[in-house]
């Protein structure tokens, strides 16, 4: 199967031809978008489907899609998602959504972008930047990082991208490399093709912060393995990804999650849990190199 990729943006990507099998019900746009959200363990009754995915700039007709990706980003918070949704796709440049090609449903798979923090919170159009900013300082309840969090959302904001990843929990793990790529790789480019210094300079990001979710082992100290069962991972992350970039990270901290996903029975140990991560830029190099490997695995 051959992965494509399609963009209006300036540069074109070169990608590798890569094979995998896609698993999803016939079903219509927003009923397909929920339902590998909500699960990757269900079978699918109709079988396996052959599907080749294609990488997109954001465009205004992906609204629904991208607000069902979303709609979960700041757990059960009721927020400004509309016009978060509408930010993303306002920023062609930066930002890459996967669909399956063909499709007549137009369905999203995954969505990568990076926003400028300060870019954006100034403006009295925007509450959901300073919403976000709100919900962090809230659930961020470490007193060793809170100041830290708080210099970067405000002094620092400027130099400072959101970086923002969301996907089918299903999606072949061979698609991440040549996506996080892509992203990079945009936001390099814009801070030469961008029409002003101003747009130039709002991605010359020095750190990116990121919002994302794991499952924690609910008593670490207390469990103990069963005869014959193995010993369980005190962290289990959604997004291979995610274990590197907390890796890499200059600073992290977790926040109890309201809402639950629906969890298999290897996971009742298990309390989805929030994550909030920042990562420096210079980082990033090392981060697609540990991301390569994994992936290649």
């Amino acid at each position: 199967m051959f992965l494509a990729y399609a963009s209006t943006a300036i540069r074109k990507l070169s990608l590798p031809d890569i094979s995998f099998d896609a698993k999803f019900s016939t079903l219509s746009n927003k009923g397909k978008e929920k339902q590998l959200l909500e699960s990757s363990d269900e079978e699918d009754s109709q079988g396996e489907v052959q599907a080749d995915f294609e990488f997109f700039d954001p465009k205004a007709t992906d609204f629904q899609g991208v607000k069902i990706l979303l709609q979960n980003y700041l757990d059960d918070k009721e927020w400004d998602l509309s016009g978060f949704v509408d930010l993303i796709l306002d920023q062609t440049t930066v930002g890459t959504v996967v669909k399956v090609a063909y499709d007549e449903d137009d369905a999203l798979f995954a969505l990568v972008t990076a926003l400028n923090l300060a870019r954006y919170k100034a403006s009295h159009d925007t509450k959901c930047f300073r919403e976000l900013q709100e919900f962090l300082l809230k659930v961020c309840s470490e007193k060793n990082v809170a100041s830290d969090l708080e210099l970067l959302l405000e002094k620092k904001a400027k130099d400072v991208g959101l970086l923002v990843s969301q996907r089918v929990m299903n999606l072949p793990p061979q698609l991440l490399p040549p996506l996080y790529d892509g992203l990079l790789d945009e936001v390099s480019w814009a801070t030469e093709d961008e029409p002003t210094e101003e747009l130039r300079g709002s991605f010359r990001f020095k750190s990116y912060i990121l919002i994302t979710k794991i499952y924690k082992l609910k008593h670490p100290k207390q469990r103990k393995p069963c005869r014959g069962e193995k010993e369980n991972e005190e962290t289990i992350f959604l997004k291979p990804e995610d274990e590197i970039f907390l890796e890499l990270s200059s600073w992290s901290f977790t926040f109890p999650i309201q809402s639950q996903l629906v969890t298999s029975q290897e996971l009742k140990n298990y309390q989805l849990t929030g994550l909030v991560m920042v990562v420096e830029a210079q980082k990033i190099p090392e981060f697609r190199q540990k991301l390569k490997s994994l992936i290649d695995e």
